[in-house]
């Protein structure tokens, strides 16, 4: 399985954000199609702005798939990945090779009947169940878009540096290059919001719901230590968060 981001490499020299009008983030979707149309509404989202989506776009929630296919007509929606779109495309490519004489006996391992088991638990049914419902050239499709979702982005926004990230950089250490850090390291841990990881840059990330906080910013975007935090568990009854770079605003669509 070829995979873009299992190198690790950076996109960003691969956007072109000038002349952008405005540029948002958010996360953590999970199948709330309705929310996330609903949150572009409310931004008044244009093809003339830019939005990065940092993972979790699938599983949970009833429109996984639809999410899919309405980023994948926007040229101006980069997205990142996370650990659901790991989970999926380790079960998803094997699933869709066709079965012959040859492999019939042999191409489900134990290791993949494990990685589905463990995918399912984590709420991957939906995802599959809206994918079974493709084409065969509509699965081509979705798994090669997901292949080439980025690892990190670094993004500048004036004279604000960013850089976005769907889980962490765990363990952190600051001598290490952006993009030595592996998958692993990026999209199954969360980040110290005790931690300053960079004095001259903010670190976006989702992957931990804002609702385990207490207080005024449960469910909402959490600013704290450089450290901006933008999965406000909208599947889990929450908030889909948004976050403009350009102006700080934060806009929230609740759960339906």
């Amino acid at each position: 399985m070829k995979i873009a981001v299992f190198k690790n490499e950076l996109y960003n020299d691969k956007k072109d954000i000038k002349g952008k009008k405005m540029i948002y983030v958010m996360s953590d979707l999970h199948g709330c199609y309705q929310e996330y149309k609903k949150a572009l509404d409310l931004i008044h989202f244009s093809e003339k702005d830019l939005l990065y989506v940092l993972g979790d776009i699938i599983d949970r929630g009833d429109g996984p798939i639809q999410i899919l296919k309405d980023m994948m007509m926007r040229s101006n929606v980069i997205p990142l990945i996370g650990n659901h779109e790991y989970m999926a495309l380790t079960v998803l490519r094997r699933l869709c090779v066709e079965i012959t004489e040859k492999n019939a006996q042999n191409h489900l391992k134990e290791e993949d009947l494990q990685n589905y088991r463990n995918w399912m638990i984590n709420g991957g049914q939906t995802t599959l169940d809206e994918f079974k419902l493709l084409t065969y050239e509509e699965k081509m499709d979705i798994l090669d878009y997901l292949e080439e979702f980025s690892l990190i982005e670094e993004v500048s926004v004036k004279n604000k540096k960013y850089v976005l990230v769907h889980g962490g950089l765990e363990p952190f250490d600051p001598d290490k290059p952006l993009d030595a850090y592996q998958l692993h390291e990026v999209i199954f841990r969360s980040v110290n919001y005790d931690q300053i990881y960079f004095q001259d840059r903010y670190l976006i990330s989702g992957h931990r719901p804002t609702l385990v906080l207490k207080g005024e910013k449960k469910g909402k975007i959490y600013q704290i230590n450089h450290h901006i935090a933008i999965d406000c568990g909208c599947v889990f009854g929450g908030n889909l968060g948004v976050y403009c770079l350009d102006t700080g605003e934060e806009f929230y669509v609740p759960k339906q």
